[in-house]
């Protein structure tokens, strides 16, 4: 039964508050709200009945906001029920006071950046520019700063001889997060061996780790006639706070003393895609079946009684204008590539130990070995995919040549799905083919309206995103039809939002190497849900979800960007 309302004398209803107003000028947090200052009392005996009065009616920049109004309210009830007068002021105050710091929000990236501007067209991106050849341990860190540096070289070799002539010197500037990690990414030995004309799908890994066994190396750099000496000092970690237009920038010079020669601003943007000042990207023909949604892929796949694996071959030979079998012929690279990189995995000695301050022993090698004495079969099959993704992700953290699906740091996802697929369950060769271009379609829709970067969006841009191309890899691998290959890929990117990158030291092995086999594990288990659930009962659609990680990316604090300011990276401490 209802209490009947009460009024005073002055017509408020009892247990309302009456507020008076006044300013306070020189109030410092007045100042810095631009509020007057409201002061309450309460009236009657239900001291809560309204609490509308005790909460501020602006909130400061910088703070969450649901936050903080929940600690204002409950600040100003606790002294109402004391009998005290409550100052709005002093509730805002002890608000903040109590409030979590904020970290410094990263500014957005640049507009005219392609890889903001690229979700305004359909998917033009094709295979042989995302699935590429190169050295761990990153796509970002490693791979966009070695193609970078191999680009500006080839722009120097091209510059007038009388100016080549008068060249003395090269030097490379890292800043953002290729300053902040780098040193963990190998990202100065990259930078460097791009400098002197390597290319990343083709260097020796034995070169990279000579850079590092030996840093005081100098290169004779052939530019006309001039040979320019180049060694690791020329690259530079330069500012890791800027206002730069991604967190993945550098600059290259070419300099004659303090003359500026040739210079060049780069942006490594995930995936080892690179863009510089005044990018535009390259003409292409039209899409035969132009998409820009998984909804509108699927639309294509379903109307012609076609697989997406079908849709995206299409696509595929019209963009480039190569033939069917010579889109057949690059998939079973890197097929050949991602089966080569886990049996490479899987030949290391536990007694290994991966480069770098963590001291971390390889164990792809002892997990697979365990996995086959287990009791159950099932035990036996997820031991050994974990095995599989470690391995791959082992060659990835010791600076040996991977394949980005999509990126560096996640290099161990999909290559244990297609070792499982092919070398275990011996799954026809086509089949796996077409898993492979079905992934494409995963890959090329979170670049297109998301991220693939770390530094751009957390962990969950690399592994979510390649557990969510592994899971429609294996669908498809199954013949399952569309529906089924977005649900198992929408499930495997869902539980992935909102995956922080924190790597400790700033090197891909902890938490990354683990990550991998997760990731794996993840994605066939989307796969089995989304293989027996009712498939149109499924509650979230694949294109929400991406949305979803493109919003949590631009959310995220940048301590959680592979920056290596906090989580792991900050409660991991190395003796």
């Amino acid at each position: 039964m209802s209490r009947p309302t009460r009024f005073a004398a002055d017509g408020i209803p009892n247990g309302k508050s009456r507020c008076t107003m006044s300013n306070k000028e020189n109030n410092k947090i007045d100042d810095k709200l631009g509020s007057a200052e409201k002061s309450c009392e309460v009236v009657g005996d239900d001291l809560l009945a309204d609490i509308s009065g005790l909460i501020s009616k602006e909130v400061p920049s910088g703070v969450d906001r649901r936050s903080f109004l929940i600690r204002s309210a409950v600040g100003g009830a606790a002294a109402v029920m004391m009998g005290r007068t409550v100052s709005t002021q002093n509730a805002i105050a002890k608000a903040l006071a109590t409030m979590p710091v904020q970290g410094t929000p990263k500014p957005p990236l640049a507009a005219d950046l392609n890889v903001v501007k690229k979700g305004q067209g359909p998917v033009m991106t094709l295979s042989d520019e995302f699935y590429k050849v190169g050295p761990g341990p990153s796509s970002s860190h490693t791979i966009g700063p070695m193609r970078i540096t191999y680009d500006f070289y080839q722009r120097a070799t091209k510059l007038p001889a009388d100016k080549l002539a008068k060249a003395t010197a090269l030097k490379v500037h890292l800043f953002g997060s290729l300053s902040a990690t780098g040193k963990g990414h190998g990202t100065e030995r990259a930078s460097l061996a791009g400098l002197v004309g390597k290319e990343p799908a083709t260097v020796d890994p034995l070169f990279l780790d000579s850079l590092r066994d030996k840093p005081d190396q100098t290169f004779e750099v052939k530019l006309g006639s001039k040979s320019i000496p180049v060694t690791l000092k020329d690259i530079v970690y330069d500012a890791t706070k800027g206002d730069f237009k991604h967190p993945n920038t550098m600059t290259c010079k070419l300099l004659a003393g303090t003359e500026v020669l040739l210079e060049q601003e780069y942006y490594s943007v995930g995936g080892g895609f690179i863009e510089w000042k005044g990018y535009t990207p390259p003409k292409k023909n039209a899409p035969k079946y132009p998409f820009r949604t998984m909804k509108e892929l699927r639309a294509h796949a379903d109307g012609n009684k076609l697989s997406i694996a079908k849709v995206i071959l299409a696509n595929e030979t019209s963009i480039s204008g190569r033939s069917e079998e010579e889109v057949y012929a690059f998939i079973d690279k890197i097929i050949n590539a991602m089966v080569a990189t886990v049996k490479s995995g899987l030949s290391m000695s536990e007694d290994d130990v991966l480069p770098g301050p963590i001291k971390l022993h390889s164990k792809a090698a002892t997990v697979y070995k365990r996995a086959q004495d287990d009791k159950y079969a099932t035990d036996k099959g997820i031991g050994s995919l974990a095995a599989f993704a470690l391995a791959a992700s082992e060659e990835n953290a010791r600076g040996h040549l991977v394949i980005t699906a999509p990126t560096g740091g996640s290099a161990g996802v999909m290559p244990s799905l297609v070792y499982g697929l092919l070398e275990v369950r011996k799954l026809d060769r086509q089949k796996v083919r077409d898993g492979m271009l079905a992934a494409l379609a995963i890959g090329y829709l979170c670049k297109h309206h998301a991220t693939l970067s770390a530094a751009e969006g957390g962990c969950q841009a690399e592994i979510g995103v390649a557990s969510s191309m592994a899971a429609a890899l294996v669908a498809t691998a199954y013949d399952a039809e569309s529906n089924v290959v977005e649900n198992a890929a929408e499930s495997a990117l869902e539980h992935h939002l909102g995956m922080t990158c924190d790597p400790v030291a700033g090197y891909v092995q902890v938490p990354c190497v683990e990550r991998c086999a997760f990731g794996a594990v993840k994605a066939w288990t989307a796969y089995a849900i989304a293989s027996n659930e009712i498939a149109s009962r499924h509650r979230v659609d694949f294109d929400a979800t991406v949305m979803a990680l493109a919003e949590t990316a631009r959310d995220m604090n940048s301590k959680y960007k592979e920056t290596s300011e906090a989580g792991l990276a900050l409660s991991v401490v190395l003796c």
